[in-house]
């Protein structure tokens, strides 16, 4: 560092008899300066922040891959209670298996390891009893599809859209 005006060391200045700075005071500013201007920059990068950010909220379209998955699991404790039904019952318990599936990659979840419960209770003792469970089920699921695809981005609103009409004609083939 080179310094152009007088330096004292701790005593006047030869030139103007005033106290003059010490050497040792300008190299201690300048140091702290250079410190000082590299250690702004590094507050921006994350380097000091914390995480005392909340997490994230859970995306909107969660509660639809545990709906799928207890409309495939309410199909499936039927198709086993009138296996008779089983014909019927397995492929559209496949197709609420896959919506599930479909809708968890979309949000970036994994799918429960542990089989879903069925949202009603268990199934009716006679055949048509468990097909118009089956049948109220499928209309509500439809309605919060629907409901979600109203209000979901262009780029979710196809596939809630095709579970939505998946939903509805369940309801037919279950009549």
């Amino acid at each position: 560092m080179v310094l152009t005006c007088p330096v004292g060391i701790g005593r006047t200045t030869q030139r103007n008899h005033s106290s003059g700075h010490s050497r040792r005071k300008l190299l201690r500013a300048g140091a702290l300066l250079a410190l000082g201007g590299g250690v702004v920059p590094l507050t921006g990068c994350d380097l000091f922040d914390r995480d005392d950010q909340p997490a994230p909220p859970p995306d909107p379209l969660r509660p639809m891959v545990d709906e799928s998955l207890g409309l495939a699991a309410a199909h499936r404790e039927v198709a086993v209670a009138h296996p008779s039904l089983a014909g019927r019952l397995d492929p559209i318990a496949a197709t609420h298996t896959a919506h599930a599936t479909e809708l968890a990659r979309i949000i970036g979840v994994p799918l429960p390891s542990a089989p879903a419960t069925a949202p009603g209770s268990t199934p009716a003792a006679e055949p048509a009893g468990a097909l118009a469970a089956l049948r109220a089920l499928e209309k509500t699921a439809q309605q919060s599809a629907t409901a979600a695809c109203a209000s979901a981005p262009a780029d979710r609103a196809a596939l809630l859209g095709s579970i939505a009409a998946a939903r509805a004609t369940h309801q037919e083939a279950l009549k």
